[in-house]
């Protein structure tokens, strides 16, 4: 029986389909994935959730057989980093700034209205200016706790490393949503954290602030892509209701 109502039960099955659908693929052919299909599939992912819709998020999209060639030994010699395309998936704490005044640059109606006005120009900025070295968190820790004794408040991001921890958040959806429309159009991604950061630095020219939470391998999945059969915990291990 369909969980769904019956307007959205094919859709439901098609979405079940495609997240069971999708896994690690290891190994890939030397195919290229056309520019088309990695545009459209970027559009997708940049439609995710995200933190105040501020899209705290960048992309480094590497086809040049040179730079994959030189990634590969970054990977730590993985079969899935010989893929035909390889994405460097970063977190971006530092643009939120930027990500303020884009918003009401790049507002879809003629006028901003005023609460959306306000919000970027002033609570946004305050929210999220952590200031040098953090100072500006220390403080807005301090009047927190002051203020949070009568009422609830919003506690984070009110350090560095928590704004490091609001940017990878949202990138992890993004992320998410990149994986699922290239499986969509028949395609294998591996998302790859086994690498090394400094080297890949000297390879990519990343923004200084810029966190890479995943190299993802894309392309067409090859002979013996998936190594081992999905194994999940059982559902009561790791969720509880109320």
């Amino acid at each position: 029986m369909s969980l769904a109502a019956p307007d959205h039960a094919q859709a439901a099955e098609r979405f079940r389909a495609l997240v069971e659908g999708r896994r690690a693929i290891r190994r890939f052919t030397d195919e290229p994935v056309p520019d088309a299909v990695i545009r459209a599939c970027l559009e997708l992912a940049v439609l995710a959730p995200n933190s105040c819709n501020l899209q705290p998020w960048s992309f480094q999209v590497v086809r040049d057989p040179e730079l994959l060639r030189r990634l590969h030994p970054v990977c730590l010699g993985q079969s899935a980093a010989r893929a035909p395309l390889i994405i460097a998936v970063l977190a971006r704490p530092d643009g939120w700034k930027q990500a303020c005044a884009d918003v009401l640059a790049f507002w879809p109606d003629p006028e901003v209205p005023p609460v959306i006005d306000r919000f970027y120009k002033k609570t946004a900025p305050f929210q999220y200016n952590q200031g040098r070295l953090g100072w500006r968190g220390l403080l807005k820790r301090l009047l927190v706790r002051l203020v949070g004794l009568r009422r609830p408040v919003m506690r984070t991001p009110n350090s560095l490393q928590q704004m490091r921890l609001w940017a990878v958040k949202s990138t992890a959806l993004a992320a998410q949503n990149l994986m699922l429309a290239f499986h969509s159009l028949g395609y294998g991604t591996c998302p790859m954290e086994g690498f090394d950061e400094q080297r890949l630095r000297r390879v990519l020219p990343l923004p200084a602030d810029a966190i890479p939470i995943m190299l993802l391998a894309v392309g067409v999945p090859g002979e013996r892509a998936v190594y081992n059969p999905r194994l999940r915990f059982p559902l009561e291990r790791s969720v509880s209701w109320h």
